[in-house]
């Protein structure tokens, strides 16, 4: 990480919930950063006998930082991705009920874009993990 401090993250500031940044804005004043975490695609690959479902979940963990002026946003976003990498590269492996994380990710940087407190800048990290029920 680029030398940037990260306050604590609050329950409040994680959603488990795929919502464009625009209605976030207009439903709730977000507190920032915020980070959003949803399934992206299920494949039902059936790679196991007897089970309904066995195969595939792409999750997605989107970061979004804003503030009042450009300098530091994406230091700040960089820092937000880094987090949420590490904790990823922290716990692969079996995750319970079925769930098996071996590895992997990958990041997609948006554009600065108006929005938040004046500037917005969003990063996807996204992942595969394998289930089997």
């Amino acid at each position: 990480m680029s030398g940037v401090t990260l306050a604590a993250i609050t329950p409040q500031q994680i959603v488990a919930q795929n919502v464009s940044a625009e209605i976030v804005e207009q439903s709730s004043s977000p507190k920032y950063p915020v980070f959003q975490v949803y399934c992206e695609r299920l494949t039902n690959s059936h790679q196991e006998r007897f089970r309904v479902f066995s195969g595939e979940v792409g999750i997605v963990v989107e970061a979004r930082v804003s503030q009042d002026r450009l300098d530091g946003l994406e230091d700040q976003l960089h820092g937000c991705v880094d987090s949420v990498t590490q904790a990823l590269d922290e716990n692969g492996g079996d995750w319970g009920d079925g769930v098996f994380y071996s590895g992997g990710y990958g990041v997609t940087y948006n554009q600065v874009k108006h929005g938040g407190r004046n500037f917005l800048q969003s990063a996807k990290i996204t992942f595969t993990v394998a289930l089997s029920r």
